[in-house]
């Protein structure tokens, strides 16, 4: 099925889908397999409460694929079905502009300052073929090009997060945020720079392989596997630093985790949800399946959601 946009899709814009898109799946700083959770390896999910139909949750992959865009007529039913679309953040204009201001440094201030000259070079060099203005990049901070240069250059903007949200708006759903821009960057912000150095520094030296990998990772996805997922993010995450990978863990993971949980919890008190968020927030003991578990719900594992499975 063809969906088009309703808008232009200007170089803004597709950047701030993109930026929200790798806080969603966060690229290779996932949380690590679990061998206890093995069973849960499906990305589709109903969820019940007392017997009754409380919602749906869909782990998403950051992807322009036309393989994750196109939504079986069944999966698009039990979308339109429910009261709320909830997802880890809504993309709208101001809060564009306010991400904007976080992600770049004050007048004055330059990149190149911080990182210096040699690792600028070897920045600019590894985005050469991205068509990003030199005097966009100078202005950003270390924790938001290390994020860029974790996926490869957008193309049309039209990610899975962002369209399932306007299919949901587009059918009367209400469209709500888990999470604040403010607390989904609180954790970047408050990284000490020396770790998003080490970061940066590995993000360049494997810029050439962020295809391959991300190429890996939807044909894992389009397996309904999430167990493989994780063990592809466990093979980009070994190779971090340990303290870098806690912090990733607790605050990036396990602690975005909780919080957004706590807010669907209070959505489905009352109302039937569909939920989206990044794939890799649903595994683990501290993932979004068994939070919701604890709580009461019971998932269930359902079909791949599009119209052509492997």
């Amino acid at each position: 099925m063809c969906f088009k946009m309703p808008f232009k899709m200007t170089r803004s814009s597709v950047f701030f889908l993109l930026f929200l898109g790798l806080l969603m799946l966060m690229g290779p700083f996932a949380v690590p397999a679990s061998q206890d959770n093995a069973s849960d390896r499906a990305l589709f999910w109903s969820i019940q409460k007392n017997g009754q139909q409380a919602g749906y949750l869909l782990g998403t992959i950051h992807s322009e694929d036309p393989r994750v865009l196109d939504f079986s007529e069944i999966f698009l039913s039990k979308l339109k079905g429910n009261q709320v679309f909830a997802m880890e953040m809504v993309p709208n204009v101001a809060t564009l502009e306010r991400l904007t201001g976080y992600m770049n440094y004050p007048p004055g201030q330059t990149l190149e300052s911080v990182i210096g000259n040699e690792r600028f070079t070897a920045l600019q060099s590894a985005l050469s073929g991205n068509q990003v203005p030199a005097e966009f990049i100078s202005r950003m901070k270390p924790w938001a090009v290390m994020l860029m240069l974790s996926t490869p250059p957008p193309e049309t903007g039209f990610f899975m997060d962002f369209s399932l949200s306007l299919r949901a708006s587009g059918s009367g759903l209400e469209v709500v945020g888990l999470e604040t821009l403010e607390q989904q960057l609180s954790f970047l912000e408050e990284m000490p720079m020396a770790m998003q150095l080490s970061l940066l520094d590995q993000a360049i030296a494997e810029y050439d392989r962020v295809v391959e990998v991300h190429d890996q990772m939807v044909d894992a996805y389009l397996e309904n596997n999430l167990v493989a997922l994780q063990v592809l993010s466990d093979e980009q995450f070994e190779s971090i630093d340990e303290s870098a990978s806690n912090y990733f863990i607790e605050s990036g993971i396990h602690a975005r985790n909780r919080r957004m949980a706590q807010v669907l919890l209070q959505q489905l008190e009352n109302k039937t949800v569909f939920v989206a968020v990044g794939a890799l927030h649903l595994p683990g003991e501290e993932g979004l399946l068994n939070l919701l578990r604890r709580q009461g719900f019971t998932l269930t594992p359902l079909a791949i959601p599009f119209t052509e499975s492997p």
